[in-house]
């Protein structure tokens, strides 16, 4: 029965596995990982992995449950308000999401193909992004007044939008191995950000 550890050195040891299991799903993706492969990368044996996880879910779950909140943070940690400056305050924001998606791009990347085989993380996947659409749209209706541009329905544009930075940070970023030229983050934040800046603060409404 796996546990949360209670001890230094359980504490040690399950960040370790989970390092281990970072390295893993990076290389062998979502499909390929296995749990022996796991506690192999870690030099422990197959029976002390399970001592702390379940099973390959449960251990991708864990893996990305604290990258779901620090990108969630890190995309709403602001200087600016957007309501006096929403220009600064989507480049701040765009930057903080950009760069922890970069940080923890093996990760996103995995996550991504877990969600197209795996309806549990295809959730996980679902709430995640939602956060974001449903915490814009309700600080562009409350904070800045906004329920719609040119007649749309303002949290479809608001959707929309983010499908747009999700999709480049997972171009950009999660699939760089793939890009001839790599995507500097503060040229990526400027980019989505002058397309969002248009799409609500430069339109006709």
């Amino acid at each position: 029965m796996p546990h949360l550890p209670n001890t230094t050195k359980g504490r040690r040891t399950r960040t370790r596995l989970l390092e281990a299991a970072r390295s893993v799903f990076a290389r062998d993706g979502y499909v390929g990982a296995t749990m022996s492969g796991v506690a192999t990368e870690a030099g422990m044996s197959l029976g002390g992995l399970y001592r702390y996880f379940a099973d390959k879910e449960d251990l991708f779950a864990t893996l990305i449950a604290d990258t779901h909140d620090d990108l969630f943070r890190a995309s709403g940690a602001t200087e600016h308000r957007i309501e006096d400056d929403p220009y600064r305050a989507l480049l701040e924001a765009n930057t903080g999401y950009l760069t922890h998606y970069y940080q923890n791009r093996d990760i996103m990347r995995t996550l991504v193909e877990a969600a197209s085989v795996d309806e549990r993380f295809r959730e996980i996947w679902w709430s995640m992004r939602n956060r974001h659409i449903d915490r814009f749209t309700t600080v562009l209706k409350v904070k800045c007044g906004i329920d719609s541009v040119d007649g749309l329905d303002v949290r479809g544009v608001v959707e929309a939008t983010a499908c747009m930075v999700e999709q480049s940070a997972y171009v950009w970023y999660a699939q760089d191995a793939l890009q001839e030229t790599p995507m500097p983050l503060e040229r990526a934040a400027e980019i989505v950000t002058r397309i969002w800046h248009r799409a609500f603060f430069d339109s006709g409404r």
